[in-house]
């Protein structure tokens, strides 16, 4: 591996992706929970995108938002999972300079994506609870394709100058990424230049854009909670509870663990490598692995679809 710390070029063909430093011996130990959680996450996405297509009755806006954050889901665990278990299992390292951009756009670009999708999702639990008689006009069918065209939209224009100003540093010291995936800043502190460009635009689009969803997300849900505690009746506020109790989790499961691997990669020079790794990979792999699991537990509908179709195979 020393043949790769001090090469002279200036525009790699590949790069090294280490895996977890440091826990290099327990690679195939670590290999068990990642793949368990990606096999749960293909499964309970696909899930929930066949359910929501074959019952009519789920046809609606929440459950359209829904399609939409696992199809987001199973592009960010796809993009990186297999080639995480290729280091892991097979210590299959080098990966192509243009295929180290494509995943670190698809990565950021579909992160910005979930996050507003969220964002979406809050909206129609408040317009549904704070708003209930106006929700069917508020968000009809053709207006929830044109929110999810504009999310898509604006992800993929945001996170565009990241793989570009990437593409354009001098690459001289060193093609070893201390990482299991191309991630944005792992990347660009490999360039012998003035990287500030880079970074100041990674924490814009990890504070003035996520920021900005996470903050209407909190004013959406603290509207929501001052609504449901005027309900009169018990039932209506268990109801409503549960309703926007998976909305929050799945928030905050994303928010949390974002927001530390954004500081942490920035001023977190004292923790650990490979804590700033797993939990770097927890971001990206807990939600599209909680995600269909906590929708389909907590919301009826999907919850009892889902049971209709084992016991009508069952019998």
């Amino acid at each position: 591996m020393s043949d790769f710390n001090t090469t002279d070029f200036t525009n790699p063909s590949t790069f090294i992706l280490l895996g977890v430093p440091g826990l290099e011996v327990a690679h195939v130990w670590i290999s068990i929970p990642f793949c368990t959680m990606y096999a749960i996450a293909v499964l309970g996405n696909f899930t929930i995108l066949f359910i929501v297509k074959r019952e009519p009755s789920l046809h609606g806006p929440m459950y359209y938002f829904l399609c939409m954050l696992a199809g987001s889901d199973l592009v960010i665990s796809t993009s990186i999972v297999p080639k995480t278990l290729n280091i892991f299992w097979f210590n299959s390292r080098e990966i192509d300079f243009s295929a180290c951009l494509t995943q670190m756009y698809f990565v950021q670009c579909f992160s910005v994506m979930a996050s507003g999708i969220l964002l979406a999702m809050a909206f129609d639990r408040y317009i549904a609870i704070c708003d209930p008689l106006r929700h069917s006009t508020i968000l009809t069918n053709h207006r929830v394709a044109k929110i999810g065209l504009a999310l898509l939209l604006r992800s993929s224009v945001l996170v565009m100058p990241n793989p570009i100003l990437a593409r354009q540093w001098p690459y001289c010291r060193t093609n070893i990424i201390p990482h299991t995936y191309c991630d944005g800043m792992a990347v660009v502190k490999l360039a012998c230049a003035d990287i500030r460009v880079s970074s100041y635009y990674g924490l814009f689009l990890a504070f003035l854009v996520t920021g900005v969803d996470v903050f209407f997300i909190s004013v959406s849900y603290i509207q929501i909670l001052r609504v449901i505690f005027r309900l009169p009746a018990k039932d209506a506020r268990l109801k409503a509870f549960r309703t926007c109790g998976s909305h929050l989790f799945i928030f905050l499961t994303f928010c949390i663990p974002s927001m530390f691997s954004n500081l942490t990669h920035r001023f977190g020079q004292n923790v650990p490598l490979h804590f700033h790794v797993l939990i770097a990979n927890m971001y990206l792999l807990l939600p599209p692995m909680l995600n269909p699991i906590i929708y389909g537990v907590w919301t009826e509908q999907i919850r009892n679809r889902l049971f209709w179709l084992f016991t009508c195979k069952g019998t």
